[in-house]
């Protein structure tokens, strides 16, 4: 129940009426909706933990649902797709938003799950990017989602496949918007024997046959291909497919090269400027991780823990005996002195407290030599001031970067 309760106290109550109102739900008791909200409230978390068991579960998936986007992504999913961009807007609470669009724009919200889908695993292990022909055309007509459909069925060997094609934008870097038309696919798998319990409580087996999405998105001015897929070689027949049938153009495997970042900058101590307009009050080092050249197999990790009075390079110097004055080399302690690389950094950016007061909040970015961050896993406006300050003080190096779409 604490999914529902928090689905039920995060909602207006107005909202919630509609809802019950227009889902038939008969084994919901009478709800006074005409009380004050703290009085309706308690009653209906009561009421609906009395449901019947069927639909208690059918209120536990759609507030599944809807909570999954009403945080800052899902609410950027939302706005991708909702058709009454005007009204959305003017509704207050993330709850508010994704509910109302749960019951008024069913189908958009599948298509906002399917961006979110998209754009949580963008840039992870199950994506590509590929470079194809720029101001290209994606067809919608029968004919061509049919052979790109029929193209999917016979490479998966299976009957059922389902295809969704909508227009989409991405906020990229300097608040600036791509447009994008995505691809969602459902296709059904080999069938799965699972155990579960029957109407009679009775442990057996049951034959499920699961389904697999993928995911790819097309930007014209770019020419770029992303896609999302369980493996490599899905990735590129599902890329192919499009190409040709979609797009009506040769699939050239192209791949859009990775992001690199580099740390050397970190081996001494760096002031990381910003610009006043991002309200930053200040970038801390808390984590370096050091390799000596030529010996592959040995790390040697430095945290800087909070309240230390040493900076991260202060510690380097004491423990490894790092020279953060000079050119990042050991000391001069032996005959022959090591070179350092900084293989990890985490840092820190830590914000001045908002017009409401109170904490200011943290952004937290880790780097990995020589291709891994952690911005896919932040909100669309974490990774912009994160992309622009690793660009900033050359972390972040890559020349070849095609709009936002490099990694």
């Amino acid at each position: 129940m604490t999914a529902i309760t928090a689905f039920l106290r995060k909602t207006p109550i107005s909202r919630l009426k509609d809802y019950f109102t227009a889902g038939g739900f008969t084994s919901l008791p009478p709800i006074d909706w005409a009380k004050p909200e703290p009085d309706v409230v308690e009653p209906l978390v009561k009421a609906v933990d009395g449901m019947s068991e069927g639909e208690k579960q059918r209120v536990i998936l759609d507030a599944g649902r809807v909570a999954a986007l009403a945080d800052e992504p899902g609410q950027n999913a939302l706005q991708n797709v909702v058709q009454d961009r005007a009204f959305f807007d003017t509704l207050e609470g993330a709850n508010n938003r994704s509910l109302w669009v749960f019951l008024k724009e069913p189908d958009r919200f599948r298509l906002a799950e399917e961006v979110r889908y998209n754009d949580e695993r963008r840039r992870g292990r199950s994506w590509n990017g590929f470079e194809v022909e720029k101001d290209c055309t994606v067809r919608r007509d029968p004919i061509s989602v049919a052979a790109f459909t029929k193209a999917i069925r016979d490479r998966f060997e299976t009957p059922h496949v389902h295809v969704d094609i909508f227009d989409r934008h991405r906020i990229i870097l300097d608040d600036q918007e791509c447009d994008l038309v995505q691809i969602a696919v459902y296709r059904e798998g080999r069938p799965e024997d699972m155990l579960g319990f029957d109407a009679n409580s009775t442990l057996s087996r049951r034959i499920v046959k699961p389904v697999f999405e993928a995911a790819l998105t097309y930007e014209a001015e770019t020419g770029v291909i992303e896609v999302v897929a369980n493996t490599l070689e899905d990735r590129k027949d599902l890329t192919a497919y499009m190409a040709r049938d979609l797009l009506g153009i040769d699939f050239k495997e192209k791949p859009i090269p990775l992001r690199e970042y580099d740390l050397s900058m970190l081996l001494k101590p760096f002031d990381f400027p910003t610009d006043p307009e991002d309200g930053i009050m200040g970038v801390t080092v808390k984590e370096l991780r050091f390799m000596e050249l030529g010996e592959r197999g040995e790390r040697i990790t430095l945290e800087s823990m909070s309240g230390a009075e040493r900076t991260i390079w202060e510690m380097a110097e004491k423990r490894i005996g790092l020279d953060i004055g000079g050119t990042g080399h050991l000391m001069p302690v032996a005959t022959e002195a090591p070179d350092w690389v900084i293989t990890r950094a985490r840092f820190t950016i830590k914000f001045h407290p908002g017009p409401e007061g109170g904490r200011g909040k943290s952004l937290t970015l880790t780097v990995t030599m020589p291709h891994g961050c952690n911005l896919k896993d932040m909100t669309p406006h974490e990774r912009l001031i994160g992309e622009k300050y690793l660009r900033r003080w050359g972390i972040l190096t890559d020349t070849a970067d095609i709009g936002d779409l490099v990694d």
